[in-house]
């Protein structure tokens, strides 16, 4: 299993910013399907947006134009710029990591091999 650890979580008002940062072994980040996923207590987690190693990214419908996943090649990072923040953004979100180059149309959990411990991200109205 890979060692997946998120921060950059916290709280701020409605239409504020926060970047969340996953940090991974040297070599995994950059190499396989990165994926945020975020969950409210009692509900599903739901994904939120992935990369694959080429750079390629997805985004879930309800935050496209407002966040942006992207890697960090030598600091094998992976970062989660989330801006125009709405109260409904409000969840834990994780960092997950699926051992393939490619990521799916359709992020599911169940499909992805390794896990962070997730950051808390709270939007106040």
């Amino acid at each position: 299993q890979v060692h997946l650890e998120e921060s950059g979580g916290g709280s701020v008002q409605a239409g504020g910013s926060l970047r969340l940062s996953c940090a991974g072994t040297p070599w995994a980040v950059t190499r396989y399907c990165m994926a945020w996923f975020r969950q409210v207590p009692g509900e599903e987690r739901e994904g939120v947006a992935s990369i694959d190693r080429e750079g390629s990214a997805r985004y879930a419908g309800s935050v496209k134009g407002r966040f942006t996943i992207s890697q960090d090649d030598d600091e094998n990072r992976l970062y989660f710029q989330m801006s125009s923040l709405k109260p409904e953004d409000t969840a834990m979100y994780y960092c997950a990591l699926k051992f393939s180059a490619d990521c799916p149309s359709h992020l599911t959990a169940t499909l992805f091999d390794s896990w962070g411990q997730g950051t808390q991200v709270t939007v106040s109205s």
